[in-house]
């Protein structure tokens, strides 16, 4: 496969990189960070003004009508300027849900309100630890009522709406899992406000007492459901973390060509040089498996579940190595809360298990080579 991005979605990156450049910097994150506020609203609203929140969102709807490849090219940004809003939760969950599963109301309330920056959203799929499957899921549905608790879920706190994969079966099955979308305005859930590695990423404890809810797709096919949703996302987030790990390279290349030692950049030392070309390599890596999934989720190719896991995989481990590493070359002062490099390094560590563990990727790409080859 030869794949890259065309001249007018390189144009919109710059873009992109130049906007939250200006409305994102550091500090911005880390008022969010010290809990100034739950998220940065101006930054939402920006985001809202400028189309990206809706750049995927058919016209129909309020969105740009773009496509998944705009929405590649602007995830890379967010995750470069580690902006401190709930864009993963709201656009690469809620709105793809919609998207694949939404009936015509659902779409027409919806999708307008997420694209103009009006409406939160988030999907409630963990229920503690483990990684998703159907048996974890154990939250009731009685008609269009629900009951149970929910955790931990993304900007579950500030959502607007959540959309909730709960339990309508006992026969073990899969088609046991439906999928319900709860207004947070109508009552019957609390949201109680969780602590985590990075605080400008919020998650939630969600808890439902027959609380009311609309049903979202067929009542069968709720797991299938959040399988092509969490495809989906994790090429979207793969990107988000393929800009970190740039960012993350650029902030310690930066830092060996500036800091000197025995009267020498310390990037002329080999141990340092190593370190920054491990980093390269890892994330060239991750970038050239996030092009496939790009690719495959724009064309909605059968190869979307292997693509997703790969990208998944290879993003998580780049962010991860080049925020760990980040700090490494940025010795004893890497360390400390007034460097930048913590903020990258909890982003890492967050992301790597917001949709699932990296061994849950792993053994989901298996699987799926092995289902594809013996087909």
């Amino acid at each position: 496969m030869n794949f890259d991005f065309s001249d007018e979605q390189k144009q919109l990156r710059d873009e992109a990189r130049k906007f939250l450049a200006e409305k994102c910097p550091p500090k911005a994150v880390r008022a969010v960070l010290d809990g100034n506020a739950p998220y940065d609203r101006e930054l939402w609203k920006g985001l809202a003004g400028m189309g990206f929140l809706g750049v995927a969102v058919p016209e129909a709807y309020g969105g740009a009508g773009a496509g998944h490849l705009e929405l590649c090219v602007i995830a890379e940004e967010m995750g470069r300027a580690l902006a401190p809003v709930p864009f993963s939760s709201t656009v690469y969950l809620a709105a793809e849900a919609l998207l694949i599963a939404g009936s015509e109301a659902q779409k027409q309330k919806w999708l307008p309100l997420i694209a103009g920056g009006y409406a939160i959203g988030t999907l409630a799929l963990f229920e503690g630890k483990g990684n998703p499957s159907p048996e974890g899921i154990k939250l009731l549905a009685s008609g269009n009522s629900l009951s149970g608790v929910k955790k931990p879920v993304p900007d579950g706190a500030i959502a607007d709406f959540v959309i909730v994969a709960a339990r309508t079966g006992s026969t073990g099955r899969d088609s046991d899992i439906s999928l319900f979308l709860v207004d947070m305005k109508a009552g019957g859930v609390e949201a109680k406000t969780l602590t985590n590695v990075d605080p400008s990423r919020g998650q939630a404890e969600l808890i439902f007492r027959n609380c009311k809810a609309e049903p979202l797709g067929a009542a069968t096919e709720g797991w299938s459901l959040v399988s092509q949703v969490l495809d989906r996302a994790a090429v979207l987030l793969a990107f988000e973390q393929v800009g970190g790990a740039d960012r993350a390279l650029e902030m310690g290349r930066d830092y060996a060509l500036d800091r000197i030692a025995f009267g020498r950049p310390i990037g002329s030392f080999q141990a340092v040089k190593h370190m920054l070309a491990d980093m390269y390599v890892s994330a060239t890596l991750a970038r050239s498996n996030c092009y496939y999934g790009a690719w495959a989720l724009s064309t909605n190719a059968s190869e979307l579940p292997e693509a997703a896991a790969a990208a998944r995989i290879s993003a998580t481990q780049a962010f991860q190595h080049c925020a760990k590493n980040n700090i490494q070359v940025h010795g004893g002062m890497g360390f400390t809360w007034e460097f930048d490099c913590h903020l990258y390094y909890r982003r890492a560590n967050a992301t790597a298990l917001s949709l699932g563990s990296l061994s849950y990727w792993e053994d989901a790409l298996i699987d799926r080579m092995r289902k594809r080859n013996a087909a």
